[in-house]
C-alpha cells in the first residue's frame, strides 16, 4: 500500500511563486520513506495534535503521543475516553506534529483505523501493553507506564491506522 506526500512549498530559503501551495507530490510506501528531516517529527518525543470527528459533528483536537511501525500508525488509549467512541463512529483522524523549536516545520498525516485491540485480548493483549510502554519510555524515559487512573481500573485499547495522506512543511 503506498500513500501520497504532498510537499508544501515554505519561504525557508527566501520567497518564491507558488509558496505556500502545494510543490511536489511523491508516493511513499513507509512512513520510514520520509525525507530525515520530516522523519524526525515522529522519532523523536514530538507531542502530536490529533483531530478526530466528535459527536456534535465538530472536530476535536488533543495532545497525544505518537508512534507507528512501518506504514500503520499506532494510537494507544484508554477505554474509558471520548475519542475512542469517536473514532468507532468515524474512524478517520489527522494528526499533526510540529517541531518543538520552530512551528514552521510541521507534519501531518491523514490515516483510517483499519484495526483495534484490546488490552483484554488473550492472544494479542500483551502487544497492546507493550506497545503502551514502549511510547512511554520514548516521551518519559520510563520504563513501565505509570500513568494509569488509580481510581478505577483503566482499559486500554491499541487503534491500528493505514496512512492515508502526508503533508510536509518547512526546515527544522
Amino acid at each position: 500500500m503506498s500513500f501520497t506526500v504532498a510537499k508544501f512549498k515554505d519561504v525557508s530559503e527566501g520567497t518564491q511563486a507558488g509558496q505556500f501551495t502545494v510543490g511536489d507530490r511523491e508516493h511513499a510506501r513507509s512512513l520510514s520513506d520520509l525525507d530525515p528531516i520530516y522523519r524526525q517529527l515522529i522519532d523523536e518525543p514530538v507531542t502530536a495534535t490529533i483531530a478526530v470527528m466528535g459527536s456534535t459533528g465538530r472536530p476535536n483536537l488533543t495532545p497525544v503521543w505518537f508512534d507507528y511501525e512501518d506504514d500503520t500508525i499506532l494510537l494507544n488509549l484508554a477505554t474509558h475516553r471520548k475519542k475512542v467512541d469517536w473514532l468507532r463512529a468515524n474512524p478517520q483522524a489527522t494528526f499533526l506534529l510540529m517541531n518543538p523549536q520552530n512551528a514552521y516545520h510541521w507534519l501531518s498525516i491523514k490515516g483510517t483505523v483499519t484495526r483495534e485491540v484490546s488490552e483484554d485480548d488473550p492472544v494479542e493483549g500483551p502487544r497492546v501493553a507493550a506497545q503502551l510502554n514502549r511510547i512511554f519510555n520514548k516521551y518519559t524515559g520510563g520504563d513501565v507506564y505509570a500513568l494509569r487512573d488509580p481510581s478505577f481500573e483503566e482499559r486500554r485499547v491499541l487503534f491500528e491506522m493505514s496512512v492515508d495522506s502526508v503533508a510536509t512543511f518547512g526546515r527544522p
